[in-house]
């Protein structure tokens, strides 16, 4: 509930940064060359960041913060923030020299004025994302001592002054140029406020805390050893978000920012909920590890009440991309230079995501449990098949279906998140039948039928009042003509109208309909909303 409920706050500044962006950028070029510039630093955060110190740290540190071993665990603490910072500081350096390469690797679309700004950006940009690195150190220490909600509400405060900055030299009427310049200033500033907010915390948890760069401790070789396989794990994921970025950057550069901006939502209830649960049972589950049937017994009860959490909520977030993603997209980011237009080819991107978010989110609880057994290699394994699988799959389907089906090139873009969304089913099913080995029996969640079942109905729910709107009030003007059909295209009605007429149905009904089905996770949710007596 923590962990939701910070990932929920920094989610929500999220799309507030993100609808303010969009109001003074758009989707024109320079919101695309800022949105690549962003994400090209951003690997070393993924590499060494909070995922890679969930696989190799937290284990090792929770565990023996379990054995009662805390001098243990804070000299762990100490040699894993020395060892983290000069890698990083050396990673930034590197990364400032050789920005120009990465940029023509990653966003090989972009020419002329439009690399030359993208090479400044992520110039200013790197040391930001290097103090995002020793955030989740300070997310990871957090974590294990169970205090989970500062970790995940940090990046608040790094929304905040984006969006500071956004208002602030947006309001005074800046050009695009300069706006993205500011912007970056403000990432970097933001950055070090991430880290500075969650310190005080930490030095309370960590008794003596001394940072060294000594590898002399067993406890630390078992966490660099951990470590190196995790970050080629995640350096592997990182590489299918950079072919992404790379294909996207070929088709047009409003096909990049369209795929960030639809990427802000979809990612949301993966993290919500997938990472949140994820996150919170994985200093459980490190715990618990061992071996025997009673451990094993211990960890697939985990893993499968989990799993039933993550497909209560997921489902219906998959739904509701498909059926209304363009009320969702545009209640979010459709105001100023971000129009009617844009919305709809949010929604079509949207629409690929949908297929693989129950599977994206599964396997993040899938991969937490193999790090809690201290096995890094098998989640490796696949992530590096999925990738493969998935640069020939995506390059297939967005440069060559859309020609076939007939459709403009610029569709293409949503292609990208279909193509990932299978892969992740492949990764998790995978990951799935590996862990039965070593457990037993993980099945799927229980009650799968009834929830797509409830959403499916919910979703068509929404976009029939969505249709019916559209033929009292009219079409949006112009959407329809320029993207698509008329039975699919939203009413003449404010963002924010629309989506309480057509999002709080939706909700109501699938929370109805499970109810009625009995499905678990409904009445506990009811239960904490209503009141008891009321949904007995």
């Amino acid at each position: 509930m923590f962990v939701a409920a910070g990932i929920l706050a920094s989610r929500l500044m999220g799309l507030v940064r993100e609808r303010v962006l969009a109001h003074y950028l758009g989707n024109s070029g320079m919101a695309a060359v800022f949105k690549a510039a962003l994400r090209i630093p951003n690997f070393l955060q993924n590499l060494f960041g909070e995922g890679v110190l969930s696989g190799s740290f937290i284990p090792v540190y929770a565990g023996l913060l379990g054995k009662g071993d805390s001098k243990e665990a804070d000299r762990v603490a100490g040699a894993v923030f020395g060892l983290l910072a000069l890698a990083t500081g050396v990673l930034v350096a590197v990364g400032m020299l050789a920005t120009p390469l990465f940029v023509d690797t990653v966003a090989p679309g972009f020419e002329g004025e439009a690399r030359a700004m993208a090479i400044r950006l992520v110039r200013i940009l790197f040391p930001g994302t290097g103090m995002l690195v020793l955030s989740a150190w300070c997310l990871g220490v957090l974590n294990s001592h169970r205090k989970f909600f500062l970790s995940y509400l940090a990046p608040v405060v790094w929304n905040l002054a984006i969006i500071a900055a956004l208002l602030v030299a947006g309001g005074r009427g800046l050009g695009e140029e300069r706006l993205v310049v500011v912007l970056s200033y403000a990432v970097v500033v933001g950055s070090v406020l991430q880290f500075l907010v969650q310190v005080p915390s930490v030095l309370k948890l960590l008794g003596h805390f001394r940072p060294s760069l000594s590898m002399a401790n067993e406890s630390v070789r078992q966490v660099l050893r951990s470590f190196g396989t995790v970050v080629l794990g995640r350096g592997v994921v990182q590489i299918s978000a950079y072919i992404d970025t790379s294909y996207a950057s070929l088709i047009a550069a409003r096909a990049l920012s369209t795929l960030t901006y639809a990427q802000t939502i979809y990612l949301i209830p993966v993290s919500l909920f997938g990472m949140s649960i994820s996150a919170a049972e994985l200093p459980e589950m490190s715990r618990a590890a061992g071996t025997g049937e009673e451990v094993a017994a211990k960890l697939r009860a985990r893993i499968e009440a989990g799993s039933r959490r993550i497909a209560f909520f997921v489902v219906p977030s998959s739904a509701a991309l498909l059926f209304i993603g363009d009320v969702v997209a545009g209640a979010l980011l459709q105001t100023g230079k971000f129009t009617g237009g844009d919305t709809r080819y949010v929604w079509y991107v949207l629409m690929g995501a949908s297929v693989g978010l129950v599977a994206a989110a599964l396997g993040r609880l899938y991969a937490s449990t193999f790090y809690a057994l201290k096995d890094t290699r098998t989640p490796l394994r696949f992530a590096a098949l999925r990738v493969c699988l998935d640069a020939a799959l995506a390059w297939f389907l967005a440069f060559k279906v859309p020609g076939l089906l007939g459709l403009p090139a610029h569709m293409g873009t949503a292609f990208f998140p279909l193509s990932g969304g299978l892969m992740a089913w492949f990764e998790s099913t995978m990951l799935r039948r590996m862990l039965a080995r070593q457990l037993g029996p993980v099945k799927l969640p229980r009650g799968m039928g009834k929830l797509w079942g409830a959403a499916v109905a919910a979703g068509l729910t929404g976009l029939g009042i969505k249709v019916g709107l559209a033929r009292v009030l009219g079409p949006m003007p112009g959407v329809a003509q320029e993207w698509g059909g008329h039975f699919l295209s939203a009413p003449a009605l404010h963002p924010i109208l629309l989506f309480g007429a057509v999002v709080l149905p939706f909700g109501a009904i699938y929370f109805g309909l499970t109810w009625a089905l009995g499905v678990p996770e409904s009445k506990s949710v009811l239960q904490r909303v209503l009141g008891r007596r009321l949904i007995r």
